[in-house]
């Protein structure tokens, strides 16, 4: 029984095969499926020389290269993402024919009055359009093998899963193209509903958003950038599966319309079959695109596709279950965020998160309140809240419900967030954090900040403590010389808060609490009391962390503090004389040590950022308090001087005493430690207290490429024990150089652009030719 199963199994194989055969021998003795051919590689050779042309010319300036695989296949530029965008005209243009051709000529009669089943014929007829779509992928192939050789530690995994991804792509296009054509005997009518279908399945993902249970299945059937995590360096059995079901779904399609053909059957009985494959195939769809079902598999080396070891690690760290509680303002500016048909985006933000825990919910909470929206206040100034989301909601056609914020029935305080939009992750018992949007480029948070609240629930992070009372900086001043843009800016993406910090201001009348981890006493303009100077060496006797910032002026009310710390503040004021600047403006890169003390340091000197610091106080450090130093950052050592004398220096000008004031390096941020009490203390001194301010943050200065917040995290990781902000450095990519040379590139790149196309415009017109001769 089972040799005679085996033998019918091989017979009915070898009938797909023969069929497969003749529709490739058809197909490529027309002049369509060389055209097409033809036209891909061209515009991929295109895009593929530009691209390199690009990285050649980068290479010859002496630019650096940096993940050449990704970006030379990958992004928004790279030549698989910019490829998937036009391969859906080709398609149509291949399929049209593949079985309109039988219908229109009457050969379909003899297909069916033979003893080929329709299995066959359909499966026949794809096998040739994937055997064409291995052609298409083994076009991009050619200038894949020229990447393999050509990016020095290519990674080859990515455009790997990249083909594979367009491969799919041009697969389920196919399958679509053949139930379309087997549906009418016109061809131009079956291109034109292969590419109505295609248009269809990109379009419906942002359809029915607002229904709940519907939206999820749109969301899945759309076809709009499913290749992208493949071309990304992911594979996801979410999309692997979802162009197999596509395919499985029109060739099933194709199957049941030779059926109907061949035999007479009722419309129910139709409805009926078309009906029961499309629930099989999405249900297992659908299925496989909840959290719980889900596989990844990230083949990039830098694993650029997951969650980073710290993320990881906080996760780790989070049971229990996790709701995520998206709070939406409608008469805020930022409410389009809020919208149903964002909703499914919202999940994809934490997709990364829920792959690590798949039974994170989500829950929106619509509301409307007065809130700052300069838009609506100049539209409507005559109305009320309740009439301005009544003429919203009549406008904009809105169907979900929207409250006020009485009937919103929550704990979380939305007055403190401003009533803009934002997202609470809450556990099961009640803690919970915040998620901001920020105000700029990219305003959703990133894995930084997500990371940073959910750490906020799974330990204690510490507490950092502004000192008050003597005019310091303030991390609640909006003031240009004030700290909140950095400290407690909730709109600002780099500010603290958003990093995992919490604050609270400190009086030195009394002993500062064990809750503050950080000291931070900025630029103090009063003397402190003698018993607040005992609060303080409390506090440092214990081991607490601290930053001192001074400035020239307050130099005096900061030495009392210094001298515990063994720094003294030197006279004078630091410059370094330009044509564009003040003399007092200092920009520094880090030093060696610097470099060495902390990543951040060490990419800011790699791209050429500088520390500024607009009037610093040079630096002396005494080791005999026990303390260990180093210096992060100088001044020049060329040009750059103490002045000891020149006060005024926007009217005055500023001349070295050669007497006096000695050209050389002067430290301006110094990282002191030492053990105490079983730990490790750490304390940041500066002798600038501008370069963290919020004018110094948002100033712009011509030429001037400042990273100031380079220090900023340096030093709060630094002393949070490297907790907060959360680390999120991943395996530095190793692909950052090319092997090809400008001299060879020139007769490569020639080849690939015009060459390869004319080739295959040769190896057509000789097999055409062949055929004629027939």
């Amino acid at each position: 029984m089972f040799s005679v199963s085996r033998s019918n199994y091989i017979i009915y194989m070898k009938t797909i095969i023969k069929i497969a055969k003749a529709e490739l021998q058809v197909m490529f003795y027309s002049p369509i499926a060389w055209l097409i051919l033809v036209i891909f590689a061209f515009q991929a050779g295109l895009v593929y020389t530009g691209i390199f042309d690009e990285n050649i010319r980068r290479v010859s300036l002496g630019w650096g290269l940096y993940n050449v695989t990704a970006s030379a296949f990958g992004g928004r530029a790279g030549l698989f993402s910019i490829v998937q965008s036009y391969l859906y005209l080709y398609i149509p243009l291949l399929t049209m024919g593949v079985m309109s051709r039988e219908l229109s000529s009457g050969s379909i009669k003899l297909l069916y009055s033979s003893p080929i089943t329709n299995y066959q014929i359909v499966f026949g007829k794809y096998l040739a359009l994937v055997v064409y779509a291995l052609a298409i992928t083994g076009v991009l192939g050619v200038y894949s093998i020229h990447a393999l050789f050509a990016i020095e530690n290519v990674e080859y995994s990515i455009i790997f899963t990249g083909l594979l991804g367009l491969f799919l792509v041009v697969c389920a296009y196919a399958a679509i193209g053949l139930f379309m054509s087997s549906i009418t005997s016109y061809t131009v009518v079956a291109a034109m509903g292969t590419l109505a279908i295609l248009a269809l399945l990109n379009m419906v993902g942002s359809m029915w958003q607002d229904i709940e249970f519907v939206r999820n299945i749109a969301y899945w059937l759309s076809i709009s950038g499913r290749a992208d995590t493949f071309i990304r360096g992911m594979i996801t059995s979410e999309d692997l599966l979802y162009f197999l079901i596509v395919i499985a779904m029109f060739v099933s399609f194709s199957i049941i319309k030779l059926q109907i053909g061949r035999q007479k059957t009722s419309f129910v009985v139709v409805c009926t079959k078309y009906v029961v494959a499309t629930v099989i195939l999405l249900g297992v769809g659908f299925l496989s695109s909840l959290p719980y079902f889900k596989v990844y598999k990230d083949v990039t080396y830098s694993k650029i596709n997951t969650l980073t070891k710290s993320s990881q690690e906080v996760m780790s760290k989070l049971d229990g279950p996790l709701t995520i509680h998206t709070y939406t303002n409608y008469l805020e500016k930022n409410y389009y965020w809020g919208l149903p048909n964002q909703y499914m985006h919202n999940m994809k933000l934490f997709e990364n998160y829920t792959r690590f825990k798949p039974e994170i919910k989500f829950k929106t909470h619509n509301y409307y309140h007065k809130a700052k929206n300069e838009h609506l206040d100049e539209r409507y100034p005559d109305l009320n809240d309740k009439q301005r989301i009544d003429t919203l909601i009549k406008l904009s056609n809105w169907k979900f419900p929207i409250s006020s914020v009485e009937e919103l029935n929550t704990k979380v305080d939305l007055a403190s967030e401003k009533y803009r939009f934002f997202r609470v992750l809450e556990r099961g018992d009640g803690q919970h954090a915040v998620v901001r949007i920020f105000e700029d480029m990219f305003v959703q948070p990133s894995e930084a900040e997500i990371t940073a609240a959910i750490k906020r629930m799974v330990m204690e992070l510490p507490t950092v403590g502004f000192v008050t009372g003597h005019s310091e900086r303030s991390s609640t001043s909006l003031q240009d010389r004030g700290y909140q843009m950095i400290a407690q800016e909730r709109t600002f993406r780099h500010s603290l808060i958003n990093q995992g910090f919490d604050f609270l201001d400190v009086s030195l009348d009394r002993p500062i609490s064990d809750t503050v981890k950080i000291l931070v006493i900025a630029e103090p303009r009063a003397t402190f009391s003698a018993q607040q100077i005992e609060n303080l060496k409390a506090y440092l006797d214990k081991g607490g962390n601290l930053i001192l910032a001074s400035d020239p002026e307050s130099r005096e009310h900061a030495s009392p503090i210094g001298d515990m710390l063994g720094v003294t503040f030197m006279p004078g004021v630091l410059v370094k004389p330009t044509d564009n600047f003040q003399p007092d403006l200092l920009m520094m890169r880090p030093t060696a040590a610097g470099q060495e003390f902390s990543y951040h340091l060490k990419t800011m000197w790699r791209n050429k950022y500088v520390l500024t610091m607009p009037g610093a106080s040079g630096l002396e450090f005494d080791p005999s308090k026990g303390f260990d130093a180093t210096t992060l950052f100088t001044s020049d050592s060329t040009g750059s001087w103490n002045e000891l004398q020149t006060v005024n220096f926007i009217d005055d000008s500023v001349t070295r005493d050669l007497k006096i004031e000695a050209e050389k390096p002067y430290p301006t941020v110094m990282a002191l430690s030492r053990k105490i009490n079983g730990k490790t203390q750490k304390v940041l001194v500066t002798g600038d207290a501008d370069w963290l301010s919020n004018s110094e943050l948002s100033i712009s200065r011509t030429d001037v490429w400042a990273a100031n917040y380079s220090l900023i995290s340096t030093a709060f990781y630094w002393l949070s024990d490297e907790e907060v902000p959360i680390d999120m450095r991943r395996e530095p990519a190793i692909d950052k150089n090319i092997t090809t040379t400008k001299t060879s590139w020139m007769f490569t790149g020639f080849g690939l652009k015009w060459i390869f196309p004319i080739g295959l415009i040769l190896i057509g017109t000789l097999i055409w030719i062949r055929r004629r001769g027939r």
